[in-house]
């Protein structure tokens, strides 16, 4: 019998299951895939989630696993660019971006390392309940029971499905895209070039590498797809600084992409299970929040269980993740910036600091309150 299941080992699931097994308790880590291995990401570590791998213990790993350190933002909306630097998070300056095929590993080998019994390539063909309540795990013929079941497994999360977590704040998949990665390209800061109907953002990665991601309508996924490298060169030609650069270097791997990607908020906890990372709350990945929303989540999850206080951690979820959902769905519209924010870009090109500040709302070392007397978005209210 263990205390706790953890279904998914990868940013929100191994950190987890790691957290709750420095706490005492019987953890059993499982996932379908063997580590290392890739698998659809931006990469990108904001401010706090390097702070919290400070706090775990576990930078100095990321940090030796390749992780590059980017510090500074370039925002261009055609007529300007805005260049700042995101304020610190106590004395975490840099932001970090690494290959999930190193950052996943890391993390799982850290859970282990806590006492939480990992097995990987182990598929969970459902969950086992007695009279309403969530009590265990099948694979592969096997049972295995716990006091609670934590789906950390993703989008298509099987946890999720299973109970019949209610969606809700569901704002639609706006978006599609794809990335690559090259090598011989300068750049040592994130990029992003808002424009009508795309958007593209660009950032160093470990091993010199540079990843560039475009985003297009969703409605447009499956053209897209027909011809990916086309519509990719295409789209860079709306950032010709960019794109030279780009043709400068060496393109090392082939285009990933998805049409899937929705913006929603799933019910995070039920009699016998919880959710966190993208299987309780996904956005859209215009923004590169996912990594580090995953790590704050499951720290949440970790300090209710520990208190019994579930309720409590879908409202801290809620309340932590609306400004950076508000913020995505600004962008991932790929309308350009609206008018307000239009107004306010415009106003800081003259005002170093407070283009800081900016930056540092869109990486979450500054509160959104601290920039502008904006309203603060409203949090997704939990479903009933």
């Amino acid at each position: 019998m263990y205390d706790a299941i953890v279904v998914g080992a990868r940013c929100a699931g191994s950190p987890t299951a790691m957290l709750l097994a420095r706490r005492g308790h019987k953890v059993l880590l499982v996932d379908r895939a063997r580590f290392p291995s890739d698998t659809l990401s931006t990469h990108y570590i904001h401010q706090p989630g390097v702070a919290q791998l400070e706090r775990w213990g576990l930078l100095p790993r990321v940090v030796a696993a390749g992780a590059a350190p980017v510090r500074d933002f370039m925002l261009d909306v055609g007529p300007f660019a805005l260049h700042g630097t995101p304020p610190p998070l106590g004395a975490v300056a840099d932001a970090r971006s690494l290959r999930r095929v190193r950052l996943d590993e890391v993390l799982v080998e850290a859970a282990a390392e806590a006492g939480a019994e990992v097995r990987t390539r182990h598929p969970v063909d459902g969950l086992v309940t007695e009279r309403g309540r969530v009590v265990g795990i099948r694979s592969r013929g096997r049972t295995e029971r716990a006091r609670i079941v934590i789906g950390a497994d993703g989008l298509g999360s099987l946890v999720a499905r299973s109970v019949a977590a209610p969606v809700y704040h569901d704002a639609g998949t706006l978006t599609c895209a794809y990335y690559s990665y090259w090598s011989g390209v300068e750049m040592n800061r994130v990029e992003l070039y808002p424009r009508l109907g795309r958007m593209i953002v660009a950032a160093p990665t470990n091993d010199g590498q540079v990843i560039v991601v475009v985003f297009w309508p969703r409605a447009r996924f499956h053209s897209v797809r027909a011809d990916v490298e086309r519509h990719f060169l295409e789209a860079l030609e709306l950032a010709p600084g960019l794109a030279e650069r780009i043709r400068g270097g060496t393109r090392t791997d082939r285009f990933r992409g998805s049409g899937r990607l929705p913006n929603l908020y799933r019910r995070a906890y039920g009699d016998g299970w919880a959710l966190v990372g993208d299987a309780g709350h996904h956005k859209d990945p215009i923004l590169a929040l996912g990594i580090t929303d995953a790590f704050r989540d499951a720290e949440l999850l970790s300090d209710a269980i520990e208190t019994g206080d579930l309720a409590g951690y879908e409202r801290r979820r809620n309340d932590a993740s609306a400004p950076g959902f508000a913020m995505t769905l600004d962008f991932a519209g790929l309308a350009g910036p609206p008018p307000a924010m239009q107004e306010m870009l415009a106003g800081l090109r003259d005002d170093a600091a407070q283009r800081d500040r900016f930056f540092g709302v869109m990486a979450g070392t500054v509160a959104p309150d601290e920039l502008t007397p904006r309203r603060r978005p409203e949090a997704p209210s939990a479903a009933a």
